[in-house]
């Protein structure tokens, strides 16, 4: 198996605080329509480590990381379709970094992760995905 990487960035005309309370909540992303459904599992609250959710009714994942302080929030895929099922993918990580532009008062976000696989097939699947998340995020406050 081989580890690769994906990663995608945009510029959002907001303040990283002002993103940063649109996105923090695992469970909430209303301000998507890439994802159509996004299902809490078990009682854990958005923001703290170790809450479930299940997206479009295909994606488990759980957040690894959530970091008020730097914006940050890590997550594993735990299940999903091909490319990215557990047969197909290890040790999936997603990582979701907003920092601030201090020049104009706005945010430099990005999406990365990385697997194990057999092959690159989930690179760009994950790409396309956190492409249309980014520019929803960005349109989201105005950009």
């Amino acid at each position: 198996m081989q580890v690769f990487r994906t990663y995608e960035s945009i510029r959002v005309a907001a303040p990283a605080e002002q993103v940063w309370r649109t996105v923090r909540d695992f469970h909430d992303l209303s301000w998507s329509t890439t994802i159509t459904s996004c299902d809490a599992i078990g009682g854990k609250l958005g923001d703290v480590v170790g809450a479930q959710r299940l997206l479009n009714s295909a994606f488990a994942e759980t957040p690894i990381e959530h970091n008020d302080g730097t914006y940050t929030i890590r997550h594993s895929i735990d299940d999903g379709p091909n490319p990215v099922s557990a047969g197909d993918v290890e040790e999936y990580i997603g990582h979701l970094k907003l920092r601030p532009i201090a020049q104009d008062n706005t945010t430099f976000a990005e999406w990365t992760s990385s697997r194990k696989s057999e092959d690159d097939a989930a690179v760009a699947f994950c790409g396309g995905i956190y492409n249309a998340l980014l520019s929803e995020l960005s349109a989201h406050h105005g950009g």
